[in-house]
C-alpha cells in the first residue's frame, strides 16, 4: 500500500504573478508582479507595469545627487509595491553584481544601493534594468493562500515583460503567454 506524501511547498521565486480580474486590493488590478524572493516565511517581488507620472528618474537622480547622463534620462521610475515606497530596487541582468546584489537566478538579480545608480549614471551598469520605488510583500503563507484563491496567475518570467518598454501592455502581454482570451476570464475567483 503505497504512503501518501504531503507534497513540498512550490516556491516561485523567478516567476511572475499576474493578477486576475477582480482582483480586490486596487493597488495589484492587473499587475504583473515579479517574484525575487519566495520561501516558507514570504515573498517579496516588484510590480512590473506601473510606472510612477510624478517622479521621472531625473528627479530621483537630482535627490540622490547623482549626475543625471544620457544613458539613464528617459529611465521610468516604477510603483515596486506598497511596503516601503521610499526606498529604490533595481531589477537588473547579472551582467551588473554588486557587494549588496541579490542574485534572484542565474540571469537576473536585485540591488537596493546607490552603487548600481551610480554605474547607470556612467554607463557602466546592467545591460537590462527596471527601477522601482517600493516593493510587494507577503508573510508566511500569504502568497499561497491567494493562489489556492486564485488571485494570482503564475507565468515564467521574460526579459520582455521584465524590462520592456512597452509598460500598458504587459499585463496582456503575461496572459497571453499561457494562451488565455482575456475576455474569458472571469472576475469572480473560485476553487473546483
Amino acid at each position: 500500500m503505497a504512503v501518501a506524501h504531503k507534497s513540498e511547498p512550490q516556491y516561485l521565486t523567478g516567476q511572475c504573478l499576474v493578477a486576475m480580474p477582480g482582483m480586490e486590493d486596487s493597488r495589484f488590478d492587473r499587475a504583473v508582479v515579479y517574484l525575487c524572493a519566495h520561501s516558507e516565511e514570504g515573498a517579496m517581488g516588484l510590480v512590473l507595469n506601473r510606472e510612477l507620472p510624478d517622479m521621472p528618474i531625473s528627479r530621483l537622480m537630482e535627490q540622490l545627487n547623482i549626475p543625471l547622463t544620457p544613458a539613464c534620462s528617459e529611465v521610468p521610475v516604477h510603483f515596486g509595491g506598497p511596503v516601503e515606497p521610499g526606498r529604490g530596487f533595481v531589477l537588473h541582468s547579472a551582467d551588473f553584481m554588486s557587494d549588496s546584489s541579490m542574485l534572484v537566478d542565474s540571469r537576473r538579480a536585485l540591488t537596493a544601493t546607490l552603487d548600481i545608480l551610480r554605474a547607470v549614471a556612467e554607463g557602466r551598469g546592467p545591460r537590462q534594468f527596471l527601477m522601482a520605488l517600493g516593493y510587494s510583500g507577503w508573510g508566511s503563507g500569504q502568497l499561497d493562500m491567494e493562489l489556492r484563491e486564485n488571485a494570482w496567475l503564475v507565468v515564467p518570467a521574460d526579459d520582455a515583460l521584465l524590462f520592456g518598454k512597452d509598460t500598458p501592455k504587459k499585463w496582456q502581454a503575461a496572459i497571453a503567454k499561457l494562451g488565455i482570451d482575456v475576455a474569458k476570464l472571469s472576475s469572480t475567483a473560485g476553487n473546483a
